[in-house]
């Protein structure tokens, strides 16, 4: 994706939309829920912030009631390669002539092309990371080297033989090819590595560099492939050219305030196989737009952390959607936290509210309707409540730690 005005890429992307809405529109596993959408209408972040979000649960089910795909994918058979296997299980669909899963971009900006040959260590058994890098190295002119995720000194010894120029796979997997390289008493040949699956610590960037290996992250998701991806490490991820990505309150639809974290939603722009407002499970933010940043494309921060914070108190489980539908009865609240505590070996909820004029009073009752459970209710003053894009917030376990966004400058 060249640099282009973040207006521009709006725009082209907003342009794109509405197609995409008529094309989910004629399959079945959206024919319900886009039933009385006008694609037409939708050309803006607020249009489609109104569309339903589509979750994994919902997903999976409709592929084990219409399998393979549950009705959403629209790509006629012969037309297909590879069907995938995502976690879940979620199957999605691939095309070894064009780079399906848009990690193509990704491998672009690491300079990955002609001439490199990539060692791919993703898995390919059951597992769609393999296939994605695979297509995608043939997308831009590379040579692939099938190699998996196991054996490391023969891993060793095949980058060595063969001079493969380029890493593809996950940070730890390839701190375990350094390691094994020094105590063989050889140098990998490496020059770059296109990372994911996987955290990469700013120790092992520094360690990959050290060795003469340029590293860069991508956002990849097994369901969905590429959604962002590093251009320089200090500016966060670059969001694909092919995706829509929003940042919404975990567990809800609703956007949050720019630069805040929250869930991230994805909607491709692929007509083949459209997914409006996919909901990753994954908590990022958007990095806003400064006078410096005017020409760059879109960014968002890395992973940083998960949104499905569901929790189990005695005997039931207790979701994010739960807290969001405590919100839609009372609008006056703004946010609402749950904290899990145990005391006496009995646990503890407390429901922090953040309330906008006059709280209703209705608060207890309506929590101890939507979870099963009677809670402490707190209020507290607006804007009290961490902005760490967490819903519920179980401390029974373990202290919790604050999230923070890898790779990614903080917000000023």
């Amino acid at each position: 994706m060249g640099a282009r005005g973040v207006s521009d890429w709006s725009a082209s992307m907003f342009e794109a939309l509405p197609l995409q809405i008529a094309a989910a529109q004629a399959l079945p596993g959206y024919a319900e829920a886009l039933s009385r959408v006008d694609p037409a209408t939708i050309t803006t972040r607020d249009a489609l912030a109104q569309l339903p979000v589509l979750r994994r649960t919902v997903l999976r089910a409709s592929q084990l009631a219409d399998p393979p795909f549950g009705g959403f994918a629209a790509a006629p058979d012969p037309m297909l390669d590879y069907i995938l296997r995502a976690p879940g299980p979620i199957y999605g669909q691939g095309q070894s002539d064009q780079d399906w899963s848009r990690v193509g971009n990704f491998l672009a900006a690491c300079g990955v092309g002609p001439g490199d040959i990539v060692q791919n260590c993703f898995g390919y058994h059951m597992s769609s990371w393999g296939p994605f890098f695979d297509m995608a190295s043939r997308v831009v002119g590379a040579t692939v080297l099938p190699a998996g995720a196991d054996g490391a000194a023969r891993q060793v010894r095949a980058a060595r033989e063969l001079g493969c120029t380029v890493y593809a796979g996950p940070p730890k997997f390839l701190s375990e090819l350094v390691q094994m390289a020094e105590a063989l008493g050889v140098h990998l040949p490496f020059r770059c590595a296109a990372v994911a699956d996987g955290v990469l610590q700013p120790g092992q960037r520094a360690l990959f560099a050290a060795r003469g290996i340029r590293c860069q992250q991508g956002f990849v998701m097994p369901e969905l492939g590429c959604v962002a991806y590093e251009t320089a490490p200090a500016n966060g991820m670059t969001v694909d050219a092919g995706v829509i990505v929003e940042i919404v309150t975990a567990g809800t639809g609703t956007p949050v305030p720019e630069g805040e974290i929250g869930e991230v939603l994805v909607t491709t722009l692929n007509p083949l196989a459209p997914l409006i407002r996919f909901a990753t499970g994954e908590l990022s933010r958007a990095i806003p737009t400064t006078a410096s940043t005017t020409d760059a494309n879109p960014r968002i921060a890395g992973r940083c952390g998960r949104a499905d914070q569901m929790t189990r108190i005695n005997d039931l489980f207790i979701r994010p959607e739960q807290v969001a539908e405590l919100m839609t009865r009372h609008p006056e609240i703004l946010r609402a936290r749950l904290v899990v505590t145990r005391a006496d070996a009995v646990d503890v909820v407390t429901c922090l509210i953040e309330v906008s004029g006059s709280p209703s009073g209705q608060y207890s009752a309506s929590v101890a309707e939507i979870l099963k459970v009677r809670p402490i209710i707190q209020l507290v003053p607006p804007g009290s409540l961490p902005r760490d894009g967490k819903v519920i917030d179980d401390q029974r376990v373990s202290t919790p730690v604050t999230p923070r966004c890898r790779h990614a400058p903080e917000p000023h």
